[in-house]
Formats: C-alpha cells, sequence, structure tokens
C-alpha cells in the first residue's frame, strides 16, 4: 500500500475514536448513581386499623343437624332422666348436672328448639371442661361446616361471630353457633324407666318413640353449626360459605405481611434510618389478616420500614451438624 493510503486510514482510525470518546463523554446523558448495598429502596410507616382474624369454611344446609353441649367445668357428670318430646321443646331442658371439686353445681341445658338426643359419657363420669357430654338435636335447618384439625384448633374457643352465604340464595346474614365444633361420639338415649306396679289396668303406656327418637344418637366428625334468622329461606343440602372471626382488634398498630419476618408471636423488621440504611428490629406480632399484621411491641409508629423485610441468615459451610442444628458440628 502506498504511504499516502496508508496515512489516510490512520488518520481514519484516530478520528473515529476520538468520536467515540466524545459521545461516551457527553454531559447530557450521565451513568446514573447508583445506591450503596443495603440501602432500602421502598419504605412503608405502620399505621392504625381495626383488625379481625377470618377463617372462611365449606358447608351446606342440613335438617335436623346433631350438635353437642360440653361441661363447664371439671368435676363428676350426673345425668338427669329426661323423656323424649312430643313436640319441639319451647323453653330449655335440664339434661345434667356437672359437680366440681367444692361439690357445686353446674347444670347442662339443651337449648330451646332443640331435643336431648343422648349421652356421649357414662353417668358419674369424671370429665373435664370442654368435653362433649350431651348431644343435642335441632329441630329445623341449620347450617353445617365439616372441619379438619387445622381448622378446629383455628376456631377453637373462639368466642368471634359468624357470617353465613348460602350459594345462589340469601346472605350474608349472622349464624348463631350451636354447641361445640368436636367431633362427637355416638350417645345413647337411656331407656324409659318402667311403669310402676299398678293394680289399675288404665295405667298410661310408655310413650311411643317416633322414627327420629333412635336409641342412640349418631357419631359426627369436626363440625360447626349455626343458624340464621327464622325468615331466611333455606333448601336442605344447598351449599353454603360460613366466614368465622375468630379474633378481632381494635385501633391496632400494623405493618404490612412483606414488610415483617414471622407471623406467630415474634418476628423482626428493617427500620430505615435518616441515611437509608437498614437496622433489623425485633417485634412481637399479634392477629393478621393475610394482608397486613398487629405490632403488638417493638415500634412506636413513627419508624420507615423497609419492605421486603429481613430474611434469616443462612449458616456457613460446616455450621450445621449432622442433626441439621444451627451451630453443631
Amino acid at each position: 500500500m502506498p504511504f499516502t493510503r496508508r496515512a489516510l486510514v490512520v488518520s481514519a482510525v484516530l478520528l473515529a475514536g476520538t468520536a467515540l470518546v466524545a459521545c461516551g463523554s457527553d454531559e447530557k446523558s450521565p451513568t446514573p448513581d447508583l445506591a450503596a448495598r443495603g440501602t432500602a429502596m421502598t419504605v412503608v410507616k405502620p399505621t392504625r386499623r381495626d383488625l379481625a382474624n377470618k377463617v372462611s369454611l365449606t358447608g351446606k344446609v342440613v335438617l335436623n343437624p346433631l350438635y353437642g353441649l360440653v361441661s363447664p367445668v371439671d368435676g363428676e357428670v350426673r345425668y338427669l332422666d329426661v323423656r323424649p318430646p312430643t313436640r319441639t321443646p319451647t323453653r330449655s331442658t335440664r339434661v345434667a348436672t356437672v359437680w366440681d371439686d367444692d361439690d357445686k353445681p353446674h347444670h347442662i341445658e339443651v337449648p330451646a328448639g332443640s331435643a336431648f338426643a343422648g349421652r356421649l359419657v357414662d353417668d358419674r363420669a369424671d370429665v373435664t371442661v370442654g368435653m362433649p357430654v350431651v348431644s343435642a338435636k335441632f329441630a329445623g335447618y341449620a347450617l353445617v361446616a365439616d372441619l379438619d384439625g387445622g381448622q378446629a384448633y383455628q376456631i377453637a374457643g373462639s368466642t368471634g361471630s359468624v357470617v353465613a352465604q348460602i350459594k345462589n340464595g340469601p346472605g350474608p346474614f349472622p349464624c348463631a353457633l350451636l354447641g361445640t365444633i368436636a367431633a362427637l361420639p355416638a350417645g345413647t338415649v337411656p331407656e324409659d324407666p318402667p311403669p310402676a306396679a299398678s293394680s289399675s289396668a288404665s295405667a298410661a303406656p310408655p310413650p311411643v318413640r317416633g322414627p327420629g327418637d333412635s336409641q342412640n344418637s349418631e357419631p359426627t366428625g369436626l363440625r360447626l353449626t349455626c343458624t340464621g334468622a327464622a325468615d331466611i329461606k333455606m333448601i336442605n343440602g344447598a351449599a353454603a360459605t360460613l366466614e368465622v372471626v375468630t379474633q378481632s382488634a381494635k385501633n391496632v398498630l400494623t405493618l404490612p405481611v412483606e414488610a415483617v419476618a414471622g407471623r406467630q408471636g415474634k418476628g423482626q423488621v428493617d427500620v430505615v434510618g435518616a441515611d437509608g440504611q437498614r437496622q433489623t428490629r425485633e417485634v412481637a406480632l399479634g392477629l393478621t389478616d393475610g394482608k397486613v399484621i398487629e405490632i403488638r411491641s417493638g415500634l412506636t409508629g413513627d419508624e420507615n420500614i423497609a419492605v421486603p423485610g429481613p430474611n434469616l441468615p443462612t449458616p456457613a459451610p460446616g455450621e450445621n451438624g449432622p442433626g441439621g442444628l444451627p451451630g453443631q458440628k
């Protein structure tokens, strides 16, 4: 290649390189600054609100459902002889008494609108508070939801309310709980006592039991039973949804669940300082509705909290022993 042509090629390459450098250093398109590692980019403040813990159950309309009544105290249960009713009771019926260690009686009564359906333990048996001791049968339509063990523990001891919705039917409407949610064993209705000896040929015959007055009340699985108002139209077997409010709290401090590590009892959050750096803090947790969670202590409400919340530290290699517990070697 002649010298002149080579010089022209070299000059063109140098000019192109100079243009590229100039474009890369254009002040109109600077490279954005990157935040320091660990700096929180999204923060929220705790807010106060009313909070309710809810459990949703699938149920159906049932005619004359069975439910259980429990012992109110620890003690000895003594049953009364209860004759089967000839019509739906309009008043409560006393069916048993539990005597505590101080020989104080605690009566068990089947509420109006229901009939005694059976004894669930032996007469004069020792019972504990909350143990089903009597089965009762509600006269009419009610809503029944079968439960699994996890749902039963969520609802157990709840003093909350129940709201029902019948599929393609009435609702939502309040639904009053009947009895306990415990699974009931088969109950036994005792035989009527024999009539007293009498020379009168006109002595009254023993009452005749109807088709529904079985000597044994049927066993049940874990179930929740509730009733709506009398004017709510129900059809036997219709599907329904029951929403149980197990706990509620008013005007409590809350955070989004994404901002909190942990769900039960204790947890952690990252508090963001004025310099944008995170500091992990322990907090006590309360109710949650799946979207927000109650902060019972650990925050004042004025902090900026990082989202997402902190992660549990990953154990260093060799820190987990054969048993899988951190710190074992």
